[in-house]
């Protein structure tokens, strides 16, 4: 008898409802591999990428159609001095400080390495990418960040996020500094959180307005949005609202679309995700979807995204279970695909703590055949060929 049990419990393409989904294809890789994958909505397969190393976190097709993805930095044969590219042992489940563009073929086309890079890079395109990093704080300064479990940053030192813009030949034109524009007062870890990676920042996004930045910090449960000009934080929602949130986006109206956990919520003792659209005038609620089963059939502690899709579907990724789904707007389930691309990690530090095999995913992202310019001019050559 089959003993995973997520698994045992079927995978693949699960249900649609074409009517109301919509449509096109899927892109998502999984944690344990170094393979991207893109599927249509009956679940096909209709291409997928070898990728330089194995996945740091995800991929997202730009507009040229390349594959911009972040893959683990190998570790060095000797630790250095500060930790080296594995500052402390869970980085290697999150790191990703290979950034690289890829044609349709896998081939790179371009690519920058920061060994502290991890969880999000946003490649605009042009070269130019904006992504987090780390800096390893004195131990001094390390005593000042409040919160988390007492005694466990890294021999005394607790490394804390920074997020960097790079240009096409990787010199650093921005740059933001927790250590140095985060008050500590006021965004405090949560208790349940280890002091070696402060506030761990899992996404960062460009807005439109080319002014400011827009990130997310899990163990503080606060999104903010950062002024470019003098770095000053001049827009939060914070653990009033969130529990250790990821994949904060702008949606086409201005509001603040997230991907809510849910492990530890304030005054809550049921355990459940969610998505929610945050207004960005009132910082109120707007829009909500949870499961509408008492809840609990929707729940990933870490991880997730969602994507408002040109419909006003949203597709939303239960990380943990490598579960994919579009909901309409009323939470109508019109798509569901289990990712069937099982492994286990193959470090060991990283199988400790996630043992057995595994088909976790931290985002995915839904594309018409308009955005794949590659693909559909794949498609229309085969159309032709059949008519002939």
């Amino acid at each position: 008898m089959e003993q995973n049990t997520l698994k045992r419990r079927g995978v693949g393409l699960t249900g649609v409802d074409k009517q109301r989904s919509f449509g096109g294809f899927t892109l998502f890789c999984p944690l344990t591999s170094d393979t991207a994958h893109l599927v249509d909505i009956d679940g096909t397969e209709v291409h997928s990428w070898k990728l330089p190393g194995r996945i740091g976190r995800h991929a997202r097709i730009l507009p040229n159609g390349n594959l911009a993805v972040n893959t683990l930095h190998p570790p060095p044969k000797q630790t250095t001095a500060d930790g080296g590219p594995f500052p402390f042992p869970f980085f290697k489940k999150y790191g990703g400080g290979v950034m690289s563009e890829l044609d349709s073929e896998g081939n790179i086309v371009r690519q920058f390495i920061d060994p502290l890079g991890h969880h999000d890079q946003y490649h605009y395109g042009d070269g130019r990418i904006l992504y987090t990093s780390l800096e390893a704080l004195s131990p001094e300064d390390s005593a000042k960040v409040i919160g988390g479990v007492p005694g466990s940053e890294i021999d005394g030192i607790t490394y804390a996020d920074t997020i960097k813009e790079v240009d096409a030949d990787g010199k650093l034109i921005w740059q933001w500094k927790v250590s140095e524009r985060l008050p500590r007062e006021e965004y405090p870890l949560q208790a349940h959180y280890t002091r070696e990676h402060y506030p761990l920042i899992n996404s960062v996004l460009p807005l439109r307005d080319g002014k400011h930045i827009l990130a997310s910090m899990r163990s503080v449960s606060a999104v903010v949005i950062i002024e470019r000009s003098t770095g000053n934080i001049v827009w939060k929602v914070g653990s009033d609202i969130l529990a250790q949130q990821h994949n904060a986006t702008e949606m086409e109206n201005g509001n603040i679309l997230i991907f809510d956990n849910g492990a530890f919520r304030n005054g809550e003792s049921i355990t459940y995700s969610r998505a929610i659209e945050v207004d960005r005038a009132t910082k109120k609620i707007v829009w909500e979807y949870r499961d509408r089963s008492q809840m609990l059939y929707f729940f990933t502690p870490f991880m997730g995204s969602a994507q408002r899709l040109a419909n006003g579907n949203t597709l939303l990724c239960e990380s943990a279970f490598g579960r994919l789904f579009e909901v309409t707007a009323d939470g109508y389930i019109c798509w569901e695909y289990i990712n069937p691309h099982f492994a286990p990690y193959a470090d060991d530090e990283t199988a400790d703590i996630f043992p057995g095999e595994s088909n976790a995913l931290f985002r995915a992202y839904r594309y018409s055949l308009e955005e794949i310019p590659w693909l559909k001019e794949k498609m229309t050559r085969s159309n032709g060929s059949k008519l002939i």
